[in-house]
């Protein structure tokens, strides 16, 4: 009897021990959806911020870090010094940091990736960054010294950039494929067309995070995402495609919608080379013929905050100038009249996969036509974009958001895909670079703003918002955006 009770009371125990146990995996791992797979997962040579999305952070760091709110924070380096003159920077590097295939992480490392991300035939797609830079030295394995032109107000939060992570000579080559970085989380396999696993890093040099694995699934139509989160297939949708439906998920206490803001600056881009886009007046009559909030309400169901220039409205130096391309399509007929064009024209209109572009597309091309321009929408998937638009710079309109970090210095780059060329803007972003007083900066920020609002560089359409659906249980999770990422090293279960 006494046997028999034991016997049973162990088998019990056992149960209740494998339970606890699989309830404690369950909630070990979680699965991530987003509409865009990554085109490959090299940060540092693609402009592609779904790359950022799966490996920010989580696989690869760099020297300094984003918080999620949009903080600037030690990473791979422990600390640093600056120079008095603010152009040699000193970095002490943390001890003991080792790459996924076990290899130390050091300063020739540092070197080796600024070096490579600033060289002549560098594929970085943020190259500019590092142009200031004009040595790197190591002058012993946890001490590296940066030497600049001039100074840079900027510098430490260019560091934080995906673009800017810190990769290995020795995996460089398969890195587009085999990602291999000193993160909390190892990249563990690629289903092309539908998954990318990580799985973590149990020789990571800091803290643990509290997942064990990570899944990021890609599901680019908005109705199979809905689908995915009702179902409760995945644990997260990151950027979630369709916000008619976020009511429903908001009143539903299986889950929570997480509204915070993003960089990303969607803005309807001009092709500034390209007749007739080369007359101001004309680039002028398309931002009056926009209707901003018609775009927001009918492609975003009223997510978005309308802007008028190329910067966060939740950035303490915005300069609110929605009022210099209010809507106001007589106004625009009136500018195309002026400009040669009194019957209107035709031009190209390409739209990325994106809900913002292809919803906000055909609101913009109805918009156009009521002015007399004709837009031809092509839809192309974003290696297309990239190929066309970006590199090709063979279009007339397209419609993208900006979502890098107080990006307003791509105005400063005439080869820019918009190819917009002004040296007064040059040199004002010259000026801004070199200057580190917060209240100067401010000013010039608004000059700047100011400036391409008054050109006319873009149609300034709206600040995207950042939209995301979780489990109830999920808990550490960014809700804001201050850069592309869907940081998991401290996102966890509730008990």
């Amino acid at each position: 009897m006494g046997h028999a009770f034991k016997h049973t009371f162990q088998a019990a125990l056992a149960l209740s021990v494998s339970l606890l146990a699989t309830q404690a995996i369950a909630k070990s791992d979680i699965t991530v959806a987003m509409q865009l797979e990554p085109p490959h997962l090299d940060p540092t040579s693609a402009a592609a911020q779904a790359i950022d999305s799966v490996v920010y952070t989580n696989v690869f760091e760099g020297l300094t870090r984003f918080m999620g709110d949009g903080a600037i924070v030690p990473g791979l380096a422990e600390s640093w010094e600056i120079s008095d003159d603010g152009t040699v920077y000193t970095f002490k590097l943390h001890d003991g940091v080792t790459f996924h295939d076990g290899t130390t992480m050091d300063g020739e490392d540092v070197k080796f990736s600024l070096d490579r991300a600033r060289s002549e035939d560098s594929a970085n797609a943020q190259k500019a960054l590092f142009s200031g830079i004009t040595e790197v030295e190591v002058i012993d394995p946890l001490t590296v010294k940066i030497t600049l032109k001039e100074p840079n107000g900027n510098f430490l939060f260019n560091l934080a950039w995906g673009d800017a992570v810190i990769v290995a000579p020795e995996s460089i080559d398969g890195i587009k494929t085999n990602p291999i970085g000193t993160g909390a989380f190892k990249f563990a396999g690629w289903v092309q067309g539908d998954k990318i696993d990580l799985e973590r890093n149990a020789d990571y040099w800091g803290d643990q995070p509290a997942l064990e694995k990570a899944t990021f699934k890609f599901i680019s139509d908005p109705t199979a995402a809905f689908a995915a989160v009702m179902a409760e297939d995945v644990d997260v949708f990151s950027g979630f495609p369709a916000p008619e439906n976020l009511p429903q998920f908001e009143a539903d206490p299986r889950f929570q919608v997480l509204v915070g803001s993003t960089e990303g600056e969607t803005i309807l881009s001009t092709n500034n080379k390209q007749p007739p886009f080369d007359d101001v007046r004309v680039r002028q009559a398309v931002a009056h013929a926009i209707d901003r909030q018609a775009i927001v309400d009918g492609a975003m169901f009223g997510y978005g905050t309308p802007i008028g220039t190329h910067f966060a409205p939740h950035h303490p130096a915005y300069v609110d100038l929605t009022g210099n391309s209010a809507y106001d399509p007589e106004k625009a007929k009136a500018l195309l009249a002026e400009a040669g064009f009194a019957d209107g024209f035709e031009t190209t209109l390409h739209l990325p996969p994106p809900s913002y572009a292809r919803r906000g597309g055909e609101i913009i091309a109805a918009q156009l036509a009521q002015v007399g321009i004709k837009a031809e929408i092509t839809n192309v998937e974003w290696a297309q974009w990239l190929e066309t638009v970006f590199r090709g710079k063979n279009f007339g309109l397209t419609i993208v958001s900006h979502t890098e970090p107080m990006d307003i210095g791509i105005y400063a780059r005439p080869e820019y895909y918009f190819q917009y060329d002004n040296p007064a803007f040059q040199e004002l972003m010259t000026t801004l670079n070199s200057t580190t007083d917060p209240d100067e900066r401010s000013k010039l920020l608004g000059q700047a703003q100011t400036m391409i609002s008054e050109d006319y560089v873009n149609g300034y359409l709206f600040q995207l918002a950042a939209l995301s659906v979780a489990k109830a249980g999920v808990q550490g999770l960014w809700v804001n955006a201050p850069t592309a990422a869907n940081d998991l090293t401290a996102v966890s279960w509730a008990d």
